[in-house]
């Protein structure tokens, strides 16, 4: 059982204080949406795309999916709207547009 300190300047000794950063389990981030934190959106332009598959490993949140090795449109549950994808495309095949917005 965890001690709560008795006033605010009372300090709870390290032994006693709830353990912090831990991993609950694997693959959690799969289960939060951060797409929702996006301002600016990325557009996948099939026909321009030549499936060199430059965007897919500079994806710091893994929203763009590969299969069969050639790439989908984005995961926009995941995606956070960075850009990175659009700054790596040689084709044009991906655009930015503002949250909201048509394609």
């Amino acid at each position: 059982m965890i001690r709560q300190p008795k006033d605010i300047n009372e300090q709870t000794p390290w032994q006693e204080m709830t353990i912090g950063g831990e991993i609950a389990g694997p693959a959690t981030s799969v289960a939060t949406m951060t797409g929702e934190w996006r301002s600016n959106r990325p557009v996948y332009i099939p026909e321009n795309c030549k499936q060199c598959l430059l965007c897919a490993p500079f994806c710091p949140d893994s929203s763009i999916p590969v299969t069969e090795g050639k790439r989908g449109d984005f995961d926009y549950d995941h995606c956070k709207g960075c850009g990175i994808c659009y700054k790596i495309c040689p084709f044009s095949a991906i655009q930015f547009v503002k949250e909201g917005e048509p394609s």
